[in-house]
C-alpha cells in the first residue's frame, strides 16, 4: 500500500513540475519583452510604436498608390478624339470625371490650351510635382524608421547590459548571479530582435513603395508626352 502511495505522490509531484514549467514557458515571452526595468520597458514600448507606425504607413501608402495607378486604358484615346474634334469642354469633363493623377495633369494642360506650348508644359510640370508629392507623402518616414528601429533596439541592448552589470556590482558578492545576468541579456537581445524586425519591414516597404511610385510617375510622363504631341499636330 505504501508503494502505491509513493508512486501517487511522485506522479503528483511530476504533474506539478510539468504545470510549473508550462506556466513559466507561457510567461517567458512577456517576461523577456518587458523585463529590464522602467528604462527597458520604455525602449521596448518605443520600438513597438515604431512597428505599428511602419505597418500602418506602408499599408496606407500602398492602398493610396494602388488607387492612383488605376486608369481607364481608353482615357487617352478619348482625350485625343475630343481634342481632334475640337470638343475641349468634353475633354475637360472627362478629366474631371476621372480620379487619377494623369487625368489631373491632362486637365491642367487642357485649361491652358490657347497659350504658348511652353506655358502649357510648365503648368503640367507644376501640377506633376504636386501629384508626386501626394504619392510620396509620408514615404520618407518609412526610411527614417528603417534606421531608427535598429538603433533604438541597439540602445535597448546597451541599457540591458548596463543594468545587468550594475546589478552584479550592486550585489556585492564575488559570485556572479546568472539569473541577474540572464535578465539583462534577455532585455538586450529582445530589443535588438524587435528593432531589427522594424528596420527590415520599413526598409523593404520603403523600397517597394518607391518602386511602384516610379512606375506611376513614368506612366504620367508617357501620357503627358502623348497629350503634348496631340497639341503639336497640325490642324
Amino acid at each position: 500500500m505504501s508503494i502505491f502511495l509513493q508512486i501517487d505522490s511522485v506522479a503528483t509531484a511530476a504533474n506539478q513540475a510539468v504545470e510549473t514549467i508550462a506556466t513559466k514557458k507561457e510567461l517567458t515571452l512577456m517576461e523577456i519583452i518587458f523585463s529590464g526595468g522602467i528604462v527597458g520597458q520604455i525602449v521596448m514600448t518605443s520600438i513597438f510604436i515604431m512597428l505599428f507606425l511602419t505597418i500602418y504607413l506602408y499599408l496606407e501608402r500602398l492602398m493610396a498608390i494602388k488607387a492612383a495607378s488605376k486608369m481607364d486604358q481608353n482615357f487617352m484615346t478619348q482625350i485625343k478624339m475630343h481634342l481632334q474634334q475640337g470638343k475641349i469642354d468634353n475633354a475637360k469633363m472627362l478629366c474631371a470625371a476621372t480620379n487619377s493623377p494623369v487625368a489631373r495633369l491632362i486637365e491642367k494642360g487642357i485649361s491652358r490650351i490657347g497659350k504658348p506650348l511652353e506655358d502649357i508644359n510648365i503648368a503640367i510640370e507644376n501640377a506633376g510635382k504636386l501629384e508626386v508629392y501626394k504619392l510620396e507623402k509620408n514615404v520618407s518616414l518609412l526610411a527614417t524608421l528603417s534606421g531608427a528601429g535598429p538603433m533604438t533596439g541597439f540602445l535597448g541592448t546597451v541599457v540591458g547590459m548596463v543594468m545587468a552589470f550594475h546589478e552584479m556590482a550592486a550585489s556585492g558578492s564575488n559570485k556572479i548571479e546568472m539569473s541577474v545576468l540572464a535578465e539583462g541579456i534577455y532585455t538586450a537581445m529582445m530589443t535588438t530582435v524587435v528593432g531589427l524586425i522594424v528596420g527590415i519591414i520599413a526598409y523593404v516597404g520603403y523600397n517597394h513603395l518607391v518602386s511602384i511610385t516610379d512606375k506611376i510617375v513614368h506612366m504620367m510622363e508617357v501620357n503627358v508626352v502623348d497629350f503634348l504631341d496631340v497639341l503639336n499636330e497640325p490642324v
